[in-house]
């Protein structure tokens, strides 16, 4: 369906406008749908991105700036983030021993476990939206998108 149709819209948009809408559109509707999946486990998709950041770290704890530079949304409060998960037992939070204004934060086997719960689910989700895609258009899609976005 045509994002003008979707939009309802009276008047046809050029592309420019019309690749903004579509991928702002298509970005909620998956998000939509990832939420969904989140909502059981009381997780918020930034939530969910910090303790898969501190997955990958493989045990290694990670610093505040080490999180905020490899979250998906940059303007997510990293602080406020942490502090939700350590409510929820999902990770650790210390002051470094070589530098005390560091503080660095670490995934729990609590963490480890709902992720790994998780896993297969996210992965559902995101084959469900590349099924109408095959590997070819797959790969053109993500090459259009980086050339997109790498301006």
């Amino acid at each position: 369906m045509k994002i003008e149709d979707v939009l309802k819209s009276t008047i046809a948009y050029d592309n420019s406008k019309r690749i903004i809408l579509n991928v702002l559109y298509t970005q909620n509707v998956i998000t939509d749908n990832f939420n969904e999946i989140l909502k059981p486990y009381e997780l918020s998709g930034e939530q969910y991105n910090v303790l898969r950041i501190l997955r990958g770290q493989k045990g290694n704890p990670a610093n505040m700036c080490v999180i905020q530079e490899r979250m998906l949304a940059k303007t997510s409060n990293t602080t406020r983030l942490v502090d939700k998960l350590l409510l929820k037992k999902f990770v650790t939070r210390n002051v470094c021993p070589e530098n005390r204004r560091k503080i660095e934060v670490l995934i729990t086997q609590k963490g480890l476990d709902v992720l790994k719960e998780l896993d297969p689910k996210v992965m559902e989700h995101e084959q469900f939206f590349s099924k109408n895609l095959d590997s070819e258009e797959l790969e053109q899609l993500n090459q259009l998108l980086e050339k997109y976005r790498n301006q």
